[in-house]
């Protein structure tokens, strides 16, 4: 459920206290849950003061801008490429800067294995060298947090992916940078992992350390079409697939392919195949 509205495109969900509270003693979820979570994009206040500490951990992604926490008596500045993480019962207060806001992603977590995952990531501030892949997870987490049609299921994904983004900020601070991965190929593995999110060019040039006409450049290049394009394109090859090899309905695959509105999503696939989802499958089928 939306904890509230805030600014434009900003996003921010709270579970239930009485579904955290039954997670808690579940299978599974009692390691670790995810209480809340949400996206703040800049100039949207993102900021939080708890002199009496919180029974939630905290961890969030600076992806852009900077910001600043006082944790234990000390300041500390979080700048774009690095994670907040502030262990349950510790007082603390954090914010964006006023000259450079942040954009930030963050979850709030509880469970018996988040003790030890908190200390084996050294908090409170910790560089995250894969920032495109810790982004695509985080926001993987908002928006299976917000969907309100999965009953239980919901949270032991949501735990699933969380559990992912932990170990894979702890195996970031021991691995090499890839130089491989340019930023065009960056860029083309986090919208393969978030066919269901929402993209904005922007932001996803400032996760692979290039401007936005630059990415839009390469793009162009490598596909002969802009990012967006190629985003569909992505869509509807995993639509294809979901039609031919599932008997999911043509609803849920629009929603699992980061279509809200299903009537668009057939749209776009008649425009693009000259034939509407379900005849597809038909064919596909004979």
């Amino acid at each position: 459920m939306p904890a509230r509205d805030g600014l434009r495109q900003q996003r921010l969900y709270a579970v239930p206290r009485r579904q955290v509270t039954a997670a808690l003693s579940a299978p599974v979820t009692r390691r670790l849950v995810v209480t809340d979570a949400g996206h703040s994009p800049a100039p949207a206040p993102f900021e939080a003061s708890r002199p009496a500490a919180s029974r939630q951990t905290v961890v969030a992604i600076c992806a852009a801008g900077s910001g600043w926490a006082d944790i234990g008596g000390r300041h500390h500045r979080i700048g774009a490429g690095a994670a907040l993480v502030v262990p349950a019962g510790t007082p603390h207060a954090y914010g964006g800067s006023p000259s450079s806001p942040w954009t930030v992603w963050w979850c709030h977590l509880r469970g018996s294995d988040v003790p030890e995952l908190v200390e084996a990531l050294g908090p409170p501030v910790v560089p995250v060298r894969h920032l495109d892949r810790a982004v695509a997870l985080a926001d993987e987490i908002v928006g299976r947090l917000a969907r309100d049609d999965e009953g239980p299921a919901r949270l032991v994904g949501v735990a699933g992916t969380a559990w992912k983004l932990l170990t894979q900020l702890i195996a970031d601070r021991g691995s090499a940078p890839s130089p491989a991965e340019g930023p065009l190929e960056r860029a083309m593995d986090y919208l393969a992992s978030r066919l269901d999110g929402t993209v904005r060019v922007p932001e996803l040039a400032a996760l692979v350390g290039v401007s936005p006409s630059h990415l839009t450049t390469l793009f162009r290049r490598a596909t002969g079409g802009g990012v967006h394009a190629y985003q569909t394109t992505l869509r509807m090859e995993r639509a294809r697939l979901l039609l031919t090899t599932t008997e999911a309905t043509v609803s849920e695959i629009a929603r699992d392919v980061g279509y809200a509105d299903p009537f668009h999503f057939s749209r776009q696939f008649r425009q693009l195949h000259a034939m509407s989802p379900t005849d597809y499958r038909r064919s596909a089928n004979c």
